[in-house]
């Protein structure tokens, strides 16, 4: 799957143009866009099942307690063992103005965030999600893990729909997060605080 995302990937790079920009009729071309286009439907019909099969698991798993850290701890450790693109994936919480580290699993992550930087406050002040195809050229981007390429972060909201913090999840692979996973993890998010 990782191989046709990162040819379907290629099409916009100044490689692939300069091997066919002269040959725009060539029909390996034609053939191969046909293919890799064809394979990415599937990869995104995939993302989606997986995601729906997520939510279908928390809806049982969360009915034992409306504890939100416990709740918390829950979605992170189902996210992260089942989407094996996830490298890490955690929340980081407000408290006295700042956001700290909550429950998450993958490599080290900062305990706490510089104030209005990065691409968690991003979300956090703007309350949207917010999805980086290639973290190295977000600006004042804060790289917890060198080996990060990628990254999406949500909003988590209280029941009152105050901002509680974020849903962040990075990945290794640029440009590893579309629309699907926003509108899924937007989900997610909105099932810790009941």
């Amino acid at each position: 799957k990782f191989k046709i995302a990162l040819l379907y990937s290629l099409r916009k790079t100044n490689k692939w143009n300069y091997y066919y920009r002269n040959d725009r009729n060539n029909l390996f071309h034609n053939l191969f866009l046909k293919f890799v286009n064809q394979k990415y439907k599937i990869i995104k019909m995939d993302k989606e099942k997986r995601y729906k099969h997520i939510i279908e698991q928390l809806d049982e798993l969360l009915k034992v307690t409306e504890f939100p850290f416990s709740r918390m701890a829950t979605t992170i450790a189902l996210l992260h063992h089942k989407m094996e693109e996830f490298s890490w994936t955690g929340y980081y919480l407000l408290y006295l103005n700042e956001l700290f580290v909550g429950p998450y699993q993958g490599s080290l992550a900062c305990q706490k965030l510089e104030k209005d930087k990065g691409v968690c406050w991003t979300s956090f002040n703007q309350n949207k999600t917010i999805i980086v195809p290639d973290v190295h050229k977000f600006e004042g981007h804060i790289a917890c893990d060198s080996r990060t390429n990628s990254e999406i972060v949500t909003p988590v909201h209280f029941r009152n729909g105050k901002i509680a913090g974020v849903l962040d999840i990075d990945s290794k692979n640029f440009n590893q997060f579309d629309e699907i996973d926003a509108i899924w993890l937007q989900k997610i998010a909105k099932m810790i605080y009941i």
